[in-house]
């Protein structure tokens, strides 16, 4: 099988994936994805597409991810993975789009506005 490559954002995180047919690896800027992702929930999110397509085990991941905070890669991998399954067997996004893993988050940082102490806070009135 030929090498599959997609790509996953999600904030400022952005996540190149190549995926292989293999043992079920998954190496993240060349380290391994559990010492890379320490917490229990971000390696759930990350193994997400696999558990719901009954994939489990089945493809090699080797991804590079830039940017953005621990979470927001976890979420751009997952976006990365769901994408390349779907090149794969096209069958799998039946599966995939009703849970909302196809779909890019377009949620971003609101900019902080001048006069103000962030984006909605502002500094404290004095009427008098």
């Amino acid at each position: 099988m030929e090498v599959t490559n997609t790509l996953g954002r999600r904030k400022s995180a952005v996540a190149r994936v190549y995926m292989t047919k293999g043992k079920g690896s998954i190496t993240v800027n060349d380290r391994d994805f559990k010492e890379y992702f320490p917490t229990s929930t971000l390696q759930y999110v990350v193994n997400q597409p696999f558990a719901l397509t009954n994939n489990v085990g089945e493809y090699d991941i080797t991804a590079t991810i830039d940017g953005g905070g621990v979470s927001g890669q976890a979420e751009a991998l997952r976006l990365g993975i769901s994408r390349a399954l779907c090149e794969v067997n096209p069958e799998n996004r039946a599966t995939l789009k009703p849970l909302g893993l196809m779909t890019r988050d377009p949620r971003m940082v609101e900019r902080k506005k001048p006069g103000q102490k962030k984006a909605r806070k502002r500094f404290q009135f004095s009427k008098r």
